[in-house]
């Protein structure tokens, strides 16, 4: 797919007199669902100019950076994660360990790698650069499952105020992803974070608690939310939540 095949008119990112103004979010396409805008720069400011009002980057090696914001939103959140009776016994019966911001560049790098079912992916050398800035900066967090001092799983995603937006998530290993995901969640409700961005629906996130919820709900929460500050105490390693 490329930029001539969606459909017209197509905000273009830096043809205002600021590279990272975006239009209102009611101008996003149906179809593709939720595509807004395209091109600008993956800079920092950028990025978190558009997680402030719910857009996302998300495009493939030779597109130009194309920016999101579906309808319905795919939200969870952290208090009313879905832990099933296995996983419960998963995470009792132990033989592993959950860390965050213990190794971004490999977490997503793991979720960058090639899928058995997929022969691409959409975590472009130019994404991995710019989050890997971000992190730098303290505003992406990586959240990583270790086995015998392997890294065996992860998630990344970005935090702007009370909310943290999941970004992708990979497993080498049967249930790392919900276990990262249900530690995320449990710190997330101790650090005082109300939102926990999953993006897109998907029937694996529904089983653990994610639910849609309509784009203009959605941008009006984080119009508050990323302008509240979480604990202290957020993303600090004493304040760990076991």
């Amino acid at each position: 797919m490329n930029s001539q095949q969606f459909q017209e008119p197509l905000y273009w990112v830096g043809t205002r007199r600021m590279a990272n103004c975006f239009p209102p979010l009611a101008e996003a396409l149906d179809e593709p669902n939720g595509l807004l805008a395209i091109g600008g720069d993956l800079g920092v400011n950028t990025l978190l100019s558009a997680y402030r009002r719910g857009i996302f980057p998300w495009y493939s090696a030779g597109q130009p950076i194309l920016w999101w914001s579906p309808e319905p939103r795919a939200v969870l959140i952290p208090a009313q994660f879905h832990i099933s009776r296995s996983l419960a016994r998963r995470m009792r019966h132990g033989g592993f360990e959950v860390t965050f911001d213990g190794d971004f560049s490999g977490v997503i790098d793991g979720c960058a790698a090639p899928r058995s079912d997929d022969a691409g992916t959409w975590i472009t050398a130019e994404m991995r650069s710019a989050y890997r800035e971000l992190h730098a900066q303290g505003h992406a967090h990586s959240i990583e499952y270790w086995r015998d001092g392997e890294l065996r799983g992860g998630l990344y995603g970005v935090a702007v105020g009370r909310a943290f937006f999941g970004e992708s998530m990979f497993s080498r290993e049967s249930n790392a992803s919900k276990i990262v995901l249900a530690h995320l969640c449990r710190w997330l409700l101790a650090w005082d974070y109300a939102l926990l961005d999953c993006q897109m629906h998907t029937a694996h996130l529904a089983s653990l608690g994610a639910c849609d919820m309509p784009r203009a709900q959605f941008a009006a929460q984080l119009a508050t939310l990323v302008d509240l500050s979480p604990s202290p105490l957020a993303w600090r390693r004493e304040a760990s939540v076991s």
